[in-house]
């Protein structure tokens, strides 16, 4: 009965891997490249002289500073939370040394 029991599992697995089909790579085609019949890409344009308009640039500086101003006051909020958690660190510490002593 120990042999069916260790058997009949060995070959259920034998057939489900047998039943499987090994899977191919599929053909990558690819074009050759010919000297000559490559046609050069042109450079990109750079931001200074791209076309941009100063009220458009107005209009950038104007979202940089807003975006600093929002940054700047998230870092104070930030700040702010981390001494409250010092603060929480350091009270929970005392709390700990005083539950020891009592």
């Amino acid at each position: 009965m120990k042999v069916v029991s260790i058997l009949f599992p060995l070959a259920l697995g034998v057939l489900a891997l047998s039943s499987l089909e090994a899977q191919s790579p599929t053909p990558i085609e690819m074009q050759a490249i010919v000297p000559g019949s490559m046609t050069p890409t042109p450079a990109p344009a750079t931001a200074a002289g791209a076309g941009v308009s100063t009220t458009d640039m107005q209009k950038l500086m104007q979202l940089v500073q807003e975006m600093q101003a929002t940054n700047d006051a998230t870092l104070k909020k930030q700040e702010a939370a981390l001494q409250t958690l010092d603060a929480l660190q350091k009270a929970a510490e005392e709390i700990k040394i005083f539950s020891k002593r009592g």
